[in-house]
């Protein structure tokens, strides 16, 4: 299991993830990860990879081919991420197929945040990414304000309402340091190491 949140408001975006993974050895016996969920992809976007382990390394191998094609504006990036992830993914289900039964662990989703000048009235966006039973096997969503994965209501309601209020990104990531921390202690799936980004104008930096 993994935790996901996210939120944008006027100023940027705040990406949070948690650093537990769950994967199989060749044998089937089940082993307990960490690992780096939140990956830059280009100086003003950036994505996080929940479910299984190897959506890390979907967003990586996507951020060198984010490299290759130059490019850093989310709307692009968000286009190209679909039909690469989804190629990664069906690489990864064949492989697994080879030595295991499909089981819902295998399933990943991303959330995909950054910044756009195509549009002044929304300069930031964010986009859900997740997988399906038939081809497509990828498909994906615009994110209005804040989203969590696995759904938490409260927390979304409550992160939609600082968004709405105008509240500034340190006062977001504030709530979401609680937010997750709080998850952590009622969910053994769920634990560090976190990691947390912001995206603003400027470009993503680590928080």
């Amino acid at each position: 299991m993994s935790q996901l949140i996210a939120c944008q408001t006027h100023s940027g975006i705040v990406l949070a993830a948690d650093g537990q993974a769950t994967d199989f050895e060749p044998s089937g016996e089940m082993i307990q990860l960490k690992v780096e969920r939140l990956v830059q992809l280009s100086p003003h976007t950036a994505i996080a990879a929940g479910g299984a382990a190897d959506g890390v390394h979907m967003c990586q191998a996507l951020r060198s081919f984010i490299a290759a094609e130059k490019l850093d504006d989310v709307q692009e990036v968000y286009k190209a991420a679909i039909p690469f992830l989804g190629s990664e993914f069906d690489q990864f289900m064949r492989k697994r197929c080879e030595a295991l039964p499909v089981d819902p662990v295998h399933h990943v989703f991303f959330v995909l945040g950054g910044h756009t000048d195509r549009d002044a009235t929304q300069p930031f966006r964010l986009y859900l990414i997740w997988t399906k039973k038939k081809l497509p096997l990828l498909d994906g969503d615009e994110i209005t304000r804040a989203f969590t994965v696995p759904r938490v209501m409260r927390m979304e309601h409550k992160l939609n309402r600082l968004s709405q209020e105008g509240a500034g990104l340190d006062q977001v990531l504030s709530q979401i340091k609680r937010d997750m921390e709080e998850i952590a202690r009622g969910q053994e799936e769920v634990g560090p190491p976190f990691s947390y980004g912001l995206i603003t104008r400027e470009g993503f930096r680590p928080a």
